[in-house]
This record gives structure tokens, sequence and C-alpha cells, in this order.
């Protein structure tokens, strides 16, 4: 749970130590304005992917599930800087699917924490794995990281792409294929 008083004292710190006035009409709300920024952006510290992908409905057949192109906002954990882009998830389902919403919630609650993008792939993942149970998953996250365009080497456009493969998605080029054609069209 974000913790209010300390994120505002934080800030007010910040400005000082930035040779700020935190004081002046422009940044006297500041601290409070980041603050609740930050119960925003840090909300998936608080919630659990097996609420979103515990209801699951039966299906007939098992064609492969694609859900492609989702959107996120992440914090880098290394420099407080953010990274966006866009996840990709395939699954081949047991049985079993779940609503397509679910699988961008599940997006959200790892992305809406501190975070690095090989991690958030994996725990992606992992989840469905866990709470879905298919027979598979796959997972390709494409981002730009602020850290990386703005500061440092500054190179703005470059982006990382992370994959996570799971279950008969691990050892099956075939499948694994599919799933890039699927989400290049």
């Amino acid at each position: 749970m974000v913790d209010r008083k300390k994120i505002e004292q934080a800030v007010r710190l910040l400005l000082e130590g930035i040779g700020e006035d935190a004081n002046r009409e422009g940044l006297a709300d500041t601290p409070d304005r980041v603050a609740r920024m930050y119960e925003e952006l840090y909300r998936g510290m608080d919630e659990d992917a097996a609420v979103h992908l515990s209801k699951t409905f039966a299906v007939d057949t098992n064609g492969i599930v694609v859900e492609k192109d989702i959107t996120f906002y992440s914090t880098c954990e290394h420099h407080l800087m953010p990274f966006y882009g866009k996840a990709h998830i395939a699954y081949l389902p047991d049985g079993r699917v779940v609503g397509l919403s679910k699988l961008a919630r599940t997006v959200e609650v790892y992305a809406r924490r501190l975070q690095i993008q090989e991690q958030m792939t994996s725990q992606i993942a992992g989840a469905i794995m866990e709470y879905l149970r298919p027979q598979g998953v796959m997972v390709m996250v494409e981002a730009e990281h602020m850290c990386m365009t703005m500061r440092g080497v500054a190179k703005p456009g470059s982006r990382t792409v992370t994959m996570a493969a799971l279950g008969c998605f691990q050892d099956n080029p075939q499948l694994q294929q599919y799933f890039f054609e699927m989400i290049r069209r």
C-alpha cells in the first residue's frame, strides 16, 4: 500500500535537493499530486493476477488464443523512469479459457509496479500458466525505456524485446513461429 505522507515528504526533499522552492506557487501542490499519481502508477503492488485469471469458461476446442498489442506503462526500478510498449500473449487452452480483458488486466498487474521488463514478461507468463493452466503460454513484450532514450546513451526509438515460453510453447518451434506470424499481422 502506498504511503502518501512519505511520498509527499520525499517529493519536498527532492524539490529542495534540485534547488527548487517547494513552497512556491507552481510547486506547492506538487507533493500531493505526485503521491496521488504514484497510487495510480503502482496499484499493481496490491493486486493479484489470480483474481483476474480465476474466472474461466469451458470450451470444446483447444485452438490457440492470441491477444496482441496490449498497451502498458511501467516504471524501471533502476532509474524510476517510465518504460512503455506492447505485450503479446498466446496460450493453448486445456479445456478452459479466460475472458480476453483478463489477459490485459494481468499485464497491468505486473506493469503497475517498479519493474524490469525481463521479470515482467516472465511474471505474466508464469501467472497465466499457474492460474489458467493451459497447455502452454508464450508472452512477448516490446518496450521503449526512457532511462535509455532520455538519458545515458540517449537512443530514442530503440526498443527492448523480451519473451517467455512455457509448456508446449517452450520446445515447439512450430507453435512459436505461429505466434510470431499472428502478432505481425
